[in-house]
């Protein structure tokens, strides 16, 4: 597996090469992430946990795409409430397979839960750090996804989950446009 470094957009994107759900997307500051989407991505917390905590509802996942090596596993996913079936969130997260105890690998493998919630229901031990805030303008299949316009614009951002000192994950994280924001 290639080493877990700083994520890039185009580089995970480039995992998935037949996708047509690629958004254009512009590195800004933490300044220039608008609330609400400011205290949604601008923390070292799991996406997983603010997102439910901003809904008010746990979120389930869609697995949309994925590919497997010897060592890596990547996923396009979607994240919807759980009783109102909203999507909220896009992710591309990469992971060193290597650095998963076995219960953790089957759990993401499976594809039922969040990663989020797995790594925190396997106390896998994790810092997130994020490396790049993103505005996003959607295409025609993520808006789609979100129930908005082609055009749209929304927020995100990439970083590194890791345990201890080791860097285990690259994501992108996008989120579903809020509201006038």
């Amino acid at each position: 597996m290639a080493p877990i470094d700083v994520p890039n957009f185009d580089a995970l994107f480039q995992l998935f090469p037949d996708s047509a759900d690629k958004p254009t997307a512009e590195v800004i500051s933490p300044e220039q992430v608008p609330a609400p989407y400011h205290d949604l991505l601008v923390h070292e917390e799991h996406m997983t946990v603010k997102v439910e905590s901003h809904y008010g509802e746990p979120v389930d996942v869609q697995v949309l795409d994925c590919r497997m090596t010897k060592d890596e596993y990547a996923r396009k996913i979607l994240l919807a409430l759980r009783d109102k079936k909203t999507v909220v969130q896009f992710g591309l997260p990469r992971i060193d397979l290597t650095a998963c105890p076995a219960p953790v690998r089957d759990a993401i493998l499976e594809g039922k839960t969040p990663l989020g919630r797995v790594l925190i229901e396997h106390n896998m031990l994790r810092s997130i750090k994020p490396t790049a805030f993103l505005r996003v303008r959607l295409g025609d299949v993520m808006a789609r996804w979100f129930g908005s316009r082609a055009g749209d614009v929304t927020y995100g951002r990439l970083g590194v989950i890791s345990t201890g000192d080791r860097p285990v994950i690259e994501v992108l994280e996008i989120l579903a446009p809020i509201g006038d924001s």
